[in-house]
Order: structure tokens, then sequence, then C-alpha cells
């Protein structure tokens, strides 16, 4: 599965352009605290997706994303396994993670705020991500415009049924509660689809 980017429908006169997610250049990448001494980083590899936006009006646009879950990657196999096992992730059950917005505020140039449900291991929570990006376009002479954009947020594990922990000699826990989320996109413009018409005469 992938990361998904969704704007909702606009008025026909509303200047819309349709984006998809450079996989290859993206990623969805996280960090938590291990013995409340250390930050252990990780990502999930597989990010795709689409964006429509409203060129006008930012606030008509709409985002929708879909992570795969059973894609994580801490650079430690064993630990991986455990967290796509039931006691975490519960990868064969749920694949996927995804986030559905429910509003869009320009906050700056390049700033944003998206508030929406994320749905994880089952669970569906409101969030809020910061945006940062989606200002400046290049051309890559092989696929066309792109631009970039990068979504932070912070979430309690607990709140998504995430709540494996074991406690530690010094009377703390393996891991930490808090998640701090990173989500880099790559973003390349899709050429609009060719008008179609219809054979007869009108009368």
């Amino acid at each position: 599965t992938a990361l998904m980017l969704v704007i909702a429908t606009v008025p026909g006169l509303a200047q819309v352009s349709t984006w998809e997610i450079d996989s290859g250049h993206s990623g969805a990448h996280f960090s938590v605290r291990h013995l409340m001494i250390a930050t252990v980083r990780g990502e999930f590899r597989k990010v795709t997706g689409t964006i429509q936006m409203d060129e006008r009006d930012i606030s008509k646009s709409s985002v929708e994303a879909v992570i795969d879950a059973t894609t994580i990657d801490t650079r430690e196999e064993r630990r991986d396994n455990h967290l796509r096992s039931a006691n975490f992730f519960d990868v064969a059950k749920f694949p996927t993670i995804t986030f559905k917005s429910k509003s869009v505020t320009r906050l700056g140039e390049g700033k944003f705020k998206v508030a929406g449900d994320l749905t994880m291991h089952g669970v569906t929570k409101e969030v809020l991500l910061d945006v940062e990006g989606l200002n400046a376009q290049v051309n890559d002479p092989r696929r066309g415009p792109k631009m970039g954009a990068s979504a932070t947020t912070q979430i309690k594990r607990s709140d998504f049924g995430l709540t494996w922990n074991r406690v530690v000699e010094t009377g703390g826990v393996a891991v930490s509660d808090e998640v701090g989320i990173i989500i880099d996109l790559e973003l390349v413009k899709k050429a609009p689809a060719a008008p179609t018409t219809s054979g007869g005469s009108s009368k």
C-alpha cells in the first residue's frame, strides 16, 4: 500500500492541480526514546500518493495519507520483526497507517497547519500536522514540475493501542509513549487528463 494525499472537490472555476508523491524520494520517519536515555529513529520506506491542490484557496484542499506499515525499518532486523508483530503494529491485521484531513490553514509563506484523522492499529484519533514547503517548483527533465514538503507531529502511541512495554531495573520503561513523526515528500505534478469528446450531432 501507499502514502496518499487527496484534495477535496472544488468549484469548477477554481485552479486545481494534481500532484503525486515520488516514492523514491519520500519517506515517513519517527523517533522514540529508549530506556529514557537515548533516541531510536526509524522509518517506513514505502510512501506513495497523490495531491490535488486548490491553488487559489489552499483552505479548500484536503489531504489523505497512507503509509505501508510493513516497511518499517530501524536498521535492526530483530527489532523490526518485533515492531511488525502483534505486540506493536500487528501488520498482518493492520498493514497500513492512514491520515485524512479535516482542515488546511495557511500560516504564512510555505507554512500550514493540517488537522485530520490518523488511523493506526485500527484506532482513529485527530492529530495536527505542521507543514512546510509547497512554495517552490523546479523542473525535473525526466518527470516534469516538482515540489517538496515536510510535515511534523507528535503522538502518544498508547492512544492507538500500542501499549507494549516493560519496566527496567531503574524503575523506568523500555520505550517512551511519545513518538515524534516527520514525513518528507517530493511531489511530481500530474498532467491534466485529456478532454473527452462524444460523437454524434446535436440539434
